[in-house]
């Protein structure tokens, strides 16, 4: 089935084939693809991991750590139905989340402490920047009230600027499915924002 995969996406993009070759002998087993697949693709990874968290995360690096861990423990699963990029961002995605969902309930169980130093917030200022960081800042800090499967949805449109279809294809979910998770995201985040204008629109979503 891998193989299949392979032969029916190459062509496409040279460095993309590249990729997929790798990722499809790492999967197999091959160590020193495995190694060369993450020394590409672990920059990319670490950037995912530091747009969900913050730059500033106390346990941004065990994160990391963990998320590249994750990455080459999966290898094996990898079948093609998505670039290897796609494949490593929603492991990274999923470390991230797992470590804010972790931060905000070991917050909760100590009310004094804030997690204000964790999350880029933007100073109220003008200009397209400002905004975009603000909606960053906030879904960070909401991701991890959101079920697993609608925070990979909502950030991957959202934080990545993915299209529902690069959605769809990264999380190996049908559209509708993906439609359906992002409005629920939506309508989930809106709750939790509501009778804060500023905010719900901070956090408006094309769908």
């Amino acid at each position: 089935m891998g193989d299949a995969l392979a032969v029916m996406t190459s062509g496409l993009d040279p460095a993309q084939d590249q990729l997929r070759e790798l990722a499809h002998r790492a999967a197999s087993g091959d160590r020193e693809a495995t190694a060369s697949l993450l020394k590409t693709l672990a920059p990319r990874l670490v950037a995912v991991v530091r747009a969900v968290l913050g730059a500033s995360h106390p346990d941004l690096d065990d994160a990391v750590q963990h998320a590249l861990i994750a990455f080459v423990q999966a290898l094996p699963t990898y079948r093609g139905e998505c670039g290897p990029m796609g494949f490593g961002r929603i492991i990274a995605l999923r470390a991230a989340i797992a470590v804010r969902k972790r931060s905000r309930a070991h917050a909760a169980r100590h009310d004094a402490e804030v997690e204000q130093d964790t999350i880029e917030v933007a100073e109220p200022s003008p200009g397209d920047e400002a905004v975009g960081a603000r909606r960053k800042a906030l879904l960070r800090d909401l991701l991890a009230e959101l079920p697993a499967e609608q925070a990979e949805a909502i950030a991957l449109r959202v934080v990545f600027g993915c299209s529902l279809e690069e959605v769809a294809e990264e999380t190996g979910a049908p559209l509708n499915t993906v439609r359906s998770r992002v409005r629920l995201a939506k309508e989930r985040l809106r709750a939790r924002i509501d009778g804060d204008p500023t905010l719900s629109e901070a956090l408006e979503v094309t769908a």
